[in-house]
């Protein structure tokens, strides 16, 4: 074989190899699947119960490419919708309980800077766990809790692969008046994660 169409046939390789990872590098971080560990620190907000709750929520999350956009700038910034799903362990201070193991999900909107740096996001929704109830009054009346929660946050991409997260947290358990009284719990505060893009 001709030494040239060897070359030829080298270059077109090296070619197509170094397109097809500037397309990868060039994915925007809304279009992967990502995992994230989040902890943060909650204090109570109502007063339906006596006790001084404090939580220590730490979650590990996960959540999808982009299921659709709601807006596309011609600049590139997108506003997307995602889903998130979380395993949630409270260490819970202040209270009778001690803990609280539960799921949740939620839809993830986020708002993109044209760069791919940055992103403001939205979450609400909520689950289902289970807390180590004592039954004292002011407390919580069974282990079975539901729980809804919303976080407004801020993100930064650190690289293509990893990101960091911070936002204002609020949380509500309650178990949907299977008890009388049912105080519930309703807490606010910080939430802090560092997310890792999966390919």
């Amino acid at each position: 074989m001709p030494k040239t169409r060897i070359f030829s046939r080298v270059a077109l390789f090296l070619g197509l190899a170094a397109a097809a990872q500037f397309t990868q590098a060039q994915q925007h971080p809304a279009d992967k699947w990502e995992f994230a560990v989040e902890t943060g620190y909650l204090k109570k907000v109502k007063n339906n119960s006596p006790f001084d709750y404090r939580i220590v929520p730490t979650q590990v999350a996960w959540r999808s490419p982009a299921l659709f956009d709601l807006w596309r700038g011609e600049s590139g910034a997108r506003l997307t919708v995602r889903n998130r799903a979380a395993v949630v362990l409270e260490s819970i201070r202040g209270g009778p309980e001690d803990y609280y193991f539960a799921f949740a999900g939620s839809p993830t909107f986020e708002l993109w800077s044209a760069d791919r740096r940055n992103a403001l996001f939205y979450e609400i929704g909520g689950g289902v766990g289970l807390v180590n109830s004592k039954k004292v009054p002011g407390g919580q009346g069974q282990n079975l809790t539901f729980n809804w929660f919303t976080q407004l946050g801020l993100r930064h991409q650190l690289s293509d692969k990893m990101a960091l997260t911070g936002g204002a947290y609020f949380t509500h358990h309650s178990n949907l008046g299977m008890t009388n009284p049912n105080p519930g719990i309703d807490v606010l505060g910080v939430n802090l994660g560092v997310v890792w893009q999966l390919d």
